[in-house]
Protein backbone atom coordinates (compact mmCIF):
# COMPACT_ATOMS: atom_id res chain seq x y z
CA UNK A 1 0.00 0.00 0.00
CA UNK A 2 2.81 2.34 0.40
CA UNK A 3 2.47 4.85 3.12
CA UNK A 4 -1.32 4.73 3.41
CA UNK A 5 -3.72 8.11 4.14
CA UNK A 6 -5.65 7.53 6.89
CA UNK A 7 -8.51 10.21 7.13
CA UNK A 8 -10.58 10.75 10.00
CA UNK A 9 -13.44 12.79 9.84
CA UNK A 10 -14.94 14.12 13.40
CA UNK A 11 -13.49 14.71 16.77
CA UNK A 12 -15.60 13.30 19.15
CA UNK A 13 -14.93 10.89 21.76
CA UNK A 14 -14.35 7.87 19.03
CA UNK A 15 -12.29 9.95 16.62
CA UNK A 16 -10.44 11.79 18.73
CA UNK A 17 -9.64 9.11 20.56
CA UNK A 18 -8.37 7.04 17.82
CA UNK A 19 -6.83 9.44 16.72
CA UNK A 20 -4.67 9.79 19.97
CA UNK A 21 -4.37 5.78 19.94
CA UNK A 22 -3.11 5.81 16.53
CA UNK A 23 -0.12 8.61 16.91
CA UNK A 24 0.86 6.30 19.63
CA UNK A 25 0.76 2.81 18.06
CA UNK A 26 2.11 4.21 14.46
CA UNK A 27 5.48 5.30 13.70
CA UNK A 28 5.93 8.59 11.44
CA UNK A 29 7.11 6.87 8.36
CA UNK A 30 3.89 4.81 8.42
CA UNK A 31 1.52 6.33 7.33
CA UNK A 32 -0.35 9.78 7.12
CA UNK A 33 -3.25 10.29 9.36
CA UNK A 34 -5.16 13.40 8.82
CA UNK A 35 -8.04 14.41 11.62
CA UNK A 36 -10.96 17.33 10.27
CA UNK A 37 -12.52 18.75 12.45
CA UNK A 38 -14.91 21.53 12.23
CA UNK A 39 -13.56 23.27 15.25
CA UNK A 40 -10.15 23.55 16.67
CA UNK A 41 -11.41 21.79 19.58
CA UNK A 42 -12.82 18.70 21.51
CA UNK A 43 -14.88 18.90 23.68
CA UNK A 44 -17.11 16.58 26.12
CA UNK A 45 -20.57 15.98 24.73
CA UNK A 46 -21.65 14.38 28.31
CA UNK A 47 -21.11 17.65 29.49
CA UNK A 48 -23.07 19.87 27.66
CA UNK A 49 -25.91 19.69 29.82
CA UNK A 50 -24.05 21.80 32.99
CA UNK A 51 -22.78 24.61 30.07
CA UNK A 52 -26.22 24.73 28.92
CA UNK A 53 -27.76 25.38 32.50
CA UNK A 54 -25.32 27.80 33.42
CA UNK A 55 -23.42 25.86 36.30
CA UNK A 56 -19.83 24.65 34.31
CA UNK A 57 -18.13 27.22 32.26
CA UNK A 58 -18.10 26.64 28.81
CA UNK A 59 -14.12 26.36 28.68
CA UNK A 60 -13.76 24.09 30.96
CA UNK A 61 -15.42 21.57 28.66
CA UNK A 62 -13.24 22.54 25.61
CA UNK A 63 -10.39 20.74 24.82
CA UNK A 64 -7.95 22.14 22.05
CA UNK A 65 -7.13 19.23 19.18
CA UNK A 66 -3.56 21.18 19.32
CA UNK A 67 -2.57 20.02 23.43
CA UNK A 68 -3.72 16.58 22.21
CA UNK A 69 -2.57 15.62 18.81
CA UNK A 70 0.89 15.49 17.68
CA UNK A 71 1.64 17.55 15.00
CA UNK A 72 4.18 15.09 13.88
CA UNK A 73 2.55 12.31 13.64
CA UNK A 74 -1.06 13.97 12.89
CA UNK A 75 -2.09 16.63 10.31
CA UNK A 76 -4.88 18.45 11.65
CA UNK A 77 -7.41 20.33 9.57
CA UNK A 78 -10.30 22.26 10.61
CA UNK A 79 -13.10 22.52 7.95
CA UNK A 80 -16.48 21.36 7.20
CA UNK A 81 -17.35 18.12 5.67
CA UNK A 82 -19.63 18.06 3.14
CA UNK A 83 -19.86 14.78 1.27
CA UNK A 84 -17.79 11.24 1.15
CA UNK A 85 -17.31 9.66 -2.00
CA UNK A 86 -16.30 5.85 -1.30
CA UNK A 87 -16.13 5.46 -4.83
CA UNK A 88 -13.38 7.45 -5.22
CA UNK A 89 -12.15 7.48 -1.95
CA UNK A 90 -12.26 11.10 -1.65
CA UNK A 91 -13.89 13.58 1.05
CA UNK A 92 -15.23 17.05 -0.26
CA UNK A 93 -14.63 19.62 2.51
CA UNK A 94 -15.77 22.86 2.51
CA UNK A 95 -12.59 24.29 1.01
CA UNK A 96 -10.87 21.30 -0.80
CA UNK A 97 -10.54 17.41 -1.35
CA UNK A 98 -9.43 14.73 1.06
CA UNK A 99 -8.14 11.67 -0.53
CA UNK A 100 -7.91 8.55 1.49
CA UNK A 101 -6.79 5.01 1.58
CA UNK A 102 -8.37 4.26 4.80
CA UNK A 103 -11.12 6.25 6.03
CA UNK A 104 -12.35 6.55 9.54
CA UNK A 105 -16.40 8.23 9.59
CA UNK A 106 -16.49 9.70 13.48
CA UNK A 107 -19.05 12.56 12.40
CA UNK A 108 -21.21 12.24 15.48
CA UNK A 109 -25.68 12.86 15.64
CA UNK A 110 -27.92 15.86 14.80
CA UNK A 111 -30.93 16.12 16.35
CA UNK A 112 -34.12 14.67 15.38
CA UNK A 113 -37.39 17.31 15.67
CA UNK A 114 -39.38 14.47 14.02
CA UNK A 115 -41.10 17.23 11.67
CA UNK A 116 -42.58 18.74 14.59
CA UNK A 117 -43.89 21.98 13.73
CA UNK A 118 -42.05 25.04 14.89
CA UNK A 119 -39.63 23.19 16.77
CA UNK A 120 -36.33 24.33 14.60
CA UNK A 121 -37.35 27.52 14.87
CA UNK A 122 -38.60 28.04 18.26
CA UNK A 123 -36.50 25.76 20.76
CA UNK A 124 -32.64 25.21 21.57
CA UNK A 125 -31.41 22.72 21.62
CA UNK A 126 -28.34 20.39 23.51
CA UNK A 127 -25.98 19.75 20.79
CA UNK A 128 -22.76 21.62 20.80
CA UNK A 129 -20.61 24.07 22.56
CA UNK A 130 -22.39 27.39 20.87
CA UNK A 131 -26.18 25.98 20.95
CA UNK A 132 -25.53 25.09 25.02
CA UNK A 133 -24.40 28.85 25.72
CA UNK A 134 -27.00 30.21 24.05
CA UNK A 135 -29.80 28.37 26.62
CA UNK A 136 -27.59 29.44 29.42
CA UNK A 137 -27.58 33.03 28.36
CA UNK A 138 -31.09 33.60 27.18
CA UNK A 139 -32.14 31.69 30.62
CA UNK A 140 -30.50 34.42 32.61
CA UNK A 141 -31.57 37.05 30.36
CA UNK A 142 -35.01 36.04 31.09
CA UNK A 143 -34.43 36.46 34.94
CA UNK A 144 -32.67 39.66 34.41
CA UNK A 145 -35.82 41.17 32.02
CA UNK A 146 -38.30 39.79 34.95
CA UNK A 147 -36.51 41.68 37.29
CA UNK A 148 -36.56 44.52 35.65
CA UNK A 149 -39.76 44.66 33.74
CA UNK A 150 -42.58 46.74 35.19
CA UNK A 151 -45.52 44.27 33.91
CA UNK A 152 -43.92 40.93 35.01
CA UNK A 153 -44.23 37.83 32.15
CA UNK A 154 -44.73 34.28 33.93
CA UNK A 155 -43.54 33.28 30.52
CA UNK A 156 -39.97 34.39 31.71
CA UNK A 157 -39.90 32.11 34.36
CA UNK A 158 -41.09 28.76 32.26
CA UNK A 159 -38.85 26.71 31.31
CA UNK A 160 -40.12 23.44 29.09
CA UNK A 161 -38.26 20.85 28.14
CA UNK A 162 -38.88 18.46 25.33
CA UNK A 163 -37.58 14.67 26.27
CA UNK A 164 -37.03 13.36 29.45
CA UNK A 165 -34.24 10.70 28.47
CA UNK A 166 -30.39 10.79 29.67
CA UNK A 167 -30.01 14.22 28.33
CA UNK A 168 -32.98 15.86 29.03
CA UNK A 169 -33.02 14.76 33.11
CA UNK A 170 -29.50 15.82 33.56
CA UNK A 171 -30.26 19.26 32.29
CA UNK A 172 -33.04 19.84 34.67
CA UNK A 173 -31.32 18.86 37.35
CA UNK A 174 -28.57 21.29 36.63
CA UNK A 175 -31.34 23.64 36.06
CA UNK A 176 -32.51 23.04 39.52
CA UNK A 177 -29.49 24.22 41.14
CA UNK A 178 -29.27 27.19 38.95
CA UNK A 179 -32.24 28.71 39.08
CA UNK A 180 -31.89 28.90 42.98
CA UNK A 181 -28.92 30.78 41.97
CA UNK A 182 -30.58 33.57 39.63
CA UNK A 183 -33.44 34.08 41.80
CA UNK A 184 -31.48 35.43 45.05
CA UNK A 185 -29.34 37.02 41.54
CA UNK A 186 -32.20 38.70 40.14
CA UNK A 187 -34.21 38.55 43.67
CA UNK A 188 -37.45 36.78 42.53
CA UNK A 189 -39.05 34.18 44.46
CA UNK A 190 -38.37 30.89 43.36
CA UNK A 191 -42.00 29.96 43.63
CA UNK A 192 -42.85 31.45 40.31
CA UNK A 193 -40.52 29.46 38.23
CA UNK A 194 -41.70 26.66 36.54
CA UNK A 195 -39.53 23.84 35.60
CA UNK A 196 -41.58 21.21 32.92
CA UNK A 197 -40.45 18.33 31.77
CA UNK A 198 -42.83 16.57 28.78
CA UNK A 199 -41.82 12.78 27.93
CA UNK A 200 -44.21 10.60 25.48
CA UNK A 201 -43.10 7.92 27.58
CA UNK A 202 -45.06 6.60 30.72
CA UNK A 203 -41.99 8.02 32.77
CA UNK A 204 -38.87 9.34 32.20
CA UNK A 205 -35.88 7.80 31.76
CA UNK A 206 -37.90 4.87 29.56
CA UNK A 207 -36.41 1.14 29.37
CA UNK A 208 -33.59 2.44 32.39
CA UNK A 209 -33.95 1.17 35.79
CA UNK A 210 -37.61 1.48 36.88
CA UNK A 211 -36.22 2.18 40.36
CA UNK A 212 -33.69 4.72 39.06
CA UNK A 213 -36.32 6.52 36.84
CA UNK A 214 -38.34 7.01 40.07
CA UNK A 215 -35.47 8.06 42.08
CA UNK A 216 -34.80 10.88 39.51
CA UNK A 217 -38.20 11.94 39.37
CA UNK A 218 -38.41 12.22 43.11
CA UNK A 219 -34.89 13.91 43.60
CA UNK A 220 -36.01 16.68 40.48
CA UNK A 221 -39.67 16.61 42.17
CA UNK A 222 -38.27 17.96 45.44
CA UNK A 223 -36.18 20.73 43.58
CA UNK A 224 -39.71 21.90 42.01
CA UNK A 225 -39.61 20.30 38.23
CA UNK A 226 -42.85 19.38 36.93
CA UNK A 227 -43.27 15.89 35.02
CA UNK A 228 -45.92 15.58 32.38
CA UNK A 229 -45.21 12.43 30.83
CA UNK A 230 -47.46 10.54 28.76
CA UNK A 231 -47.41 13.57 26.47
CA UNK A 232 -46.49 14.72 23.11
CA UNK A 233 -45.56 17.70 21.72
CA UNK A 234 -47.32 18.95 18.36
CA UNK A 235 -46.25 22.31 18.09
CA UNK A 236 -43.71 25.35 19.28
CA UNK A 237 -44.36 29.09 18.53
CA UNK A 238 -42.39 31.90 20.07
CA UNK A 239 -44.46 32.04 22.99
CA UNK A 240 -46.08 28.84 24.02
CA UNK A 241 -45.89 24.61 23.40
CA UNK A 242 -48.87 23.24 22.33
CA UNK A 243 -48.79 19.24 23.60
CA UNK A 244 -51.41 16.19 23.61
CA UNK A 245 -52.00 14.17 26.63
CA UNK A 246 -54.86 11.34 26.79
CA UNK A 247 -56.17 12.65 23.03
CA UNK A 248 -56.47 16.16 24.38
CA UNK A 249 -54.46 19.49 23.47
CA UNK A 250 -53.26 21.33 26.31
CA UNK A 251 -50.73 24.69 25.82
CA UNK A 252 -48.15 26.17 27.82
CA UNK A 253 -46.69 29.87 27.71
CA UNK A 254 -43.33 29.52 27.50
CA UNK A 255 -40.34 31.92 26.37
CA UNK A 256 -38.00 29.09 26.66
CA UNK A 257 -38.09 25.64 24.79
CA UNK A 258 -35.05 22.85 25.10
CA UNK A 259 -35.52 20.00 23.35
CA UNK A 260 -33.88 17.29 24.19
CA UNK A 261 -35.88 13.87 22.90
CA UNK A 262 -34.18 12.87 19.87
CA UNK A 263 -30.96 12.50 17.81
CA UNK A 264 -29.82 10.88 14.47
CA UNK A 265 -26.90 10.11 12.78
CA UNK A 266 -25.13 12.61 10.71
CA UNK A 267 -26.66 13.06 7.19
CA UNK A 268 -23.67 13.28 5.77
CA UNK A 269 -23.55 9.31 5.98
CA UNK A 270 -27.00 8.87 4.41
CA UNK A 271 -26.42 11.86 1.11
CA UNK A 272 -22.86 10.15 1.04
CA UNK A 273 -24.70 6.79 -0.61
CA UNK A 274 -23.93 4.29 2.24
CA UNK A 275 -26.41 1.71 2.62
CA UNK A 276 -27.99 2.53 5.86
CA UNK A 277 -30.18 1.78 8.77
CA UNK A 278 -32.31 4.30 11.23
CA UNK A 279 -29.46 6.54 9.17
CA UNK A 280 -26.94 4.85 10.35
CA UNK A 281 -24.37 2.28 8.84
CA UNK A 282 -24.86 -1.54 10.67
CA UNK A 283 -21.38 -2.42 10.62
CA UNK A 284 -19.37 -5.38 10.28
CA UNK A 285 -17.87 -6.58 13.78
CA UNK A 286 -14.26 -5.29 12.99
CA UNK A 287 -16.35 -1.83 12.57
CA UNK A 288 -15.92 -1.60 8.82
CA UNK A 289 -18.80 -0.93 6.45
CA UNK A 290 -20.04 -3.87 4.64
CA UNK A 291 -19.75 -2.34 1.53
CA UNK A 292 -15.76 -1.15 1.54
CA UNK A 293 -12.98 -2.79 3.24
CA UNK A 294 -11.36 0.58 4.24
CA UNK A 295 -14.02 2.00 5.93
CA UNK A 296 -14.31 2.14 9.61
CA UNK A 297 -17.70 3.28 11.60
CA UNK A 298 -17.59 4.96 14.95
CA UNK A 299 -20.00 6.30 17.68
CA UNK A 300 -23.04 7.68 16.16
CA UNK A 301 -22.85 6.63 13.01
CA UNK A 302 -21.96 3.34 13.73
CA UNK A 303 -25.58 0.69 14.51
CA UNK A 304 -24.33 -1.91 16.55
CA UNK A 305 -26.92 -4.62 17.27
CA UNK A 306 -27.08 -6.68 20.79
CA UNK A 307 -28.37 -9.62 19.66
CA UNK A 308 -29.21 -10.98 23.02
CA UNK A 309 -32.50 -8.16 22.99
CA UNK A 310 -33.02 -7.51 19.69
CA UNK A 311 -32.05 -3.69 20.16
CA UNK A 312 -29.01 -1.51 18.90
CA UNK A 313 -26.40 -0.74 21.46
CA UNK A 314 -27.03 3.55 22.51
CA UNK A 315 -24.81 5.16 21.13
CA UNK A 316 -23.00 6.59 24.12
CA UNK A 317 -19.77 8.08 24.82
CA UNK A 318 -18.62 4.45 26.81
CA UNK A 319 -19.49 2.77 23.43
CA UNK A 320 -17.68 4.98 21.44
CA UNK A 321 -14.99 5.30 23.59
CA UNK A 322 -14.74 1.32 23.56
CA UNK A 323 -14.99 0.61 19.73
CA UNK A 324 -11.74 3.56 19.60
CA UNK A 325 -9.68 1.14 20.51
CA UNK A 326 -10.75 -1.94 18.44
CA UNK A 327 -11.12 0.62 14.98
CA UNK A 328 -7.70 2.25 15.93
CA UNK A 329 -6.52 -1.37 16.21
CA UNK A 330 -7.67 -2.57 13.27
CA UNK A 331 -6.99 0.41 11.05
CA UNK A 332 -3.25 -0.77 11.86
CA UNK A 333 -3.69 -4.33 11.42
CA UNK A 334 -5.41 -3.18 8.06
CA UNK A 335 -2.23 -0.92 7.00
CA UNK A 336 0.08 -3.76 8.17
CA UNK A 337 -1.99 -6.91 6.58
CA UNK A 338 -2.60 -7.79 10.23
CA UNK A 339 -5.71 -9.85 11.26
CA UNK A 340 -8.07 -7.68 12.84
CA UNK A 341 -10.00 -8.00 16.41
CA UNK A 342 -14.22 -8.46 16.81
CA UNK A 343 -15.75 -5.12 18.78
CA UNK A 344 -17.26 -6.95 21.62
CA UNK A 345 -19.02 -4.29 23.54
CA UNK A 346 -18.75 -4.40 27.68
CA UNK A 347 -20.93 -2.12 29.24
CA UNK A 348 -19.87 -1.28 32.67
CA UNK A 349 -22.94 0.49 33.61
CA UNK A 350 -24.35 4.48 33.55
CA UNK A 351 -24.12 6.96 35.61
CA UNK A 352 -26.30 10.06 35.22
CA UNK A 353 -26.18 13.32 37.21
CA UNK A 354 -29.01 15.29 38.77
CA UNK A 355 -27.25 18.26 39.56
CA UNK A 356 -23.79 18.93 41.45
CA UNK A 357 -24.73 17.21 44.37
CA UNK A 358 -27.14 13.80 43.16
CA UNK A 359 -26.83 11.53 40.85
CA UNK A 360 -28.44 7.84 40.06
CA UNK A 361 -26.85 4.50 38.24
CA UNK A 362 -25.99 1.42 37.94
CA UNK A 363 -22.54 -0.08 37.53
CA UNK A 364 -20.77 -3.45 37.11
CA UNK A 365 -23.98 -4.52 35.59
CA UNK A 366 -26.07 -4.73 38.12
CA UNK A 367 -25.09 -2.38 41.71
CA UNK A 368 -27.21 0.17 41.69
CA UNK A 369 -25.83 3.44 43.28
CA UNK A 370 -27.41 6.71 44.23
CA UNK A 371 -26.54 10.19 45.84
CA UNK A 372 -23.11 11.35 46.83
CA UNK A 373 -21.46 7.91 46.29
CA UNK A 374 -23.17 8.17 42.36
CA UNK A 375 -22.25 11.65 42.25
CA UNK A 376 -18.19 10.92 42.82
CA UNK A 377 -18.30 7.28 40.46
CA UNK A 378 -19.80 10.26 37.71
CA UNK A 379 -16.85 12.19 38.31
CA UNK A 380 -14.04 9.57 38.77
CA UNK A 381 -15.62 8.15 35.34
CA UNK A 382 -15.23 11.83 33.49
CA UNK A 383 -11.66 12.05 34.85
CA UNK A 384 -10.90 8.65 33.70
CA UNK A 385 -11.66 9.40 30.01
CA UNK A 386 -9.73 13.05 30.67
CA UNK A 387 -6.37 10.57 31.60
CA UNK A 388 -6.86 8.32 28.82
CA UNK A 389 -6.96 10.91 26.49
CA UNK A 390 -4.52 13.63 27.67
CA UNK A 391 -2.26 11.44 30.30
CA UNK A 392 -2.16 13.41 33.76
CA UNK A 393 -1.30 17.00 31.90
CA UNK A 394 -5.11 16.91 30.81
CA UNK A 395 -6.68 15.61 33.43
CA UNK A 396 -5.33 18.31 35.99
CA UNK A 397 -6.37 20.76 33.72
CA UNK A 398 -9.50 19.73 32.95
CA UNK A 399 -10.56 17.17 36.10
CA UNK A 400 -13.38 17.43 38.42
CA UNK A 401 -11.70 17.08 41.86
CA UNK A 402 -14.98 18.79 43.38
CA UNK A 403 -15.75 15.60 45.25
CA UNK A 404 -17.37 16.43 48.14
CA UNK A 405 -19.33 19.53 46.45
Amino acid sequence: MGKPNIVILGAGYGGMMTTVQLQKSLRADEANITLVNINDYHYQTTWLHENAAGTLPHERTKIQIKDIINPNKVNFIQDKVILINPKKKQVQLENGVLHYDVLVIALGFEVATFGIPGLEEHAFTIDNINSACSIRDHIEHNFASYHNDVKKDPARLTIVVGGGGFTGVEFLGELANRVDELCKKYDIDKQLVQMINIEGAPTILPGFDEQLAEYAMNSLESRGVEFITGAFLKECTSSSVIFEKNGLPAKIHTNTIVWAAGVRANSIVEKSGFKTNRGKIEVNNDMRCPEYEDVFVIGDCALIMDLEHGNPYPPTAQMAIQESEVVSYNVRAYIRGEEMEVFKPNILGTVASLGHNDAMGIIFNDKIILGRKATVMKKIIDNRYLFKLGGIRLLMKKGKFNIFH
